[in-house]
């Protein structure tokens, strides 16, 4: 069963320098307390793994964290570009990254393959565009209708971090609100952290709501706001000035490190 940890020691044990991580969370739910640790605790070399980036990828790229990324859509929604992310790729600051593009069906049946043990997914997607071209995917032929198709292959990350709403004493978790690849991509990982909200004595089953049996997860961390400046549906809201306020901090690269400095790293320097 899982084990309910502080959250500085769940990532000092289970996310090491020159893993793949996937920090996943759609618009919801997306832990940003983790990825604060992660960059507190010094780690670097990273392959980072994300359907979007986010904020929270922008803020490891520009602290230097990561080495590569995987991604289908390199930007924020409501934000647009995310700065730091372009100065890695166009100017190499604080130092290059390697980038490996896909779709958001691509990343969701390559997380699907991944949670099932099997080395790819097939799916209808990616032919016709440039994509092909420049990331991993390859036709395969369908052996009944001889159609072609796209072969993606699976994630399988070192580490799969996600947040949730719930957990009980034995580790379970609970999770509600908009479905993101969470269960996937904490089934296709080698190792696990789930961040919470809460600790509970039971969970009380939620419409939709998605549950992660301990047995499948390594760590559980309780971290109150972990999702913040994003939002854990029913107990915490999204910080919609921040994320406006985001374009101008991240477009400048000193503006960026003492803001960091200041809200993240506290003067840690692990």
């Amino acid at each position: 069963m899982a084990e309910i940890v502080p959250l500085r020691d769940a990532v000092a044990g289970l996310v090491h320098d020159g893993d793949s991580v996937a920090l996943e969370g759609f618009t919801h739910l997306i832990p940003f307390a983790a990825g604060h640790e992660i960059l507190r605790r010094g780690r670097r070399d990273l392959e980072l793994i994300r359907m979007t980036p986010d904020l929270l990828y922008d803020q490891m790229i520009g602290m230097g964290a990561a080495r590569r990324l995987v991604f289908s859509y390199g930007g924020n929604p409501g934000v647009g570009s995310l700065h730091r992310f372009r100065d890695a790729i166009e100017n190499g600051w604080p130092h290059p990254i390697e980038i490996e593009e896909h779709s958001h069906a691509g990343m969701a049946n390559r997380y699907t393959a991944g949670a099932a043990d099997l080395p790819f997914a097939v799916m209808r997607g990616y032919a016709g565009t440039d994509l092909v071209e420049h990331t991993r995917v390859r036709p395969i032929a369908c052996p009944f209708t001889g159609e072609e198709l796209m072969a993606v292959p699976a994630l399988r990350p070192d580490v799969a971090i996600v947040h949730a709403q719930e957990a009980d004493h034995d580790g379970n978790v609970q999770l509600w609100g908009i479905p993101g690849v969470q269960k996937e991509a904490v089934l296709a990982a080698s190792r696990s952290l789930v961040t919470v909200e809460r600790v509970v004595d039971e969970l009380e089953p939620r419409p939709g709501g998605v549950v992660m049996p301990g047995w499948v997860i390594d760590a559980v961390s309780e971290a109150p706001g972990g999702s913040q400046p994003s939002y854990s549906l029913g107990i915490t809201r999204r910080d919609n000035d921040f994320y406006r306020e985001w374009d101008a901090i991240s477009r400048d690269r000193d503006r960026f490190g003492a803001w960091m400095d200041e809200h993240v790293m506290n003067g840690v320097r692990a």
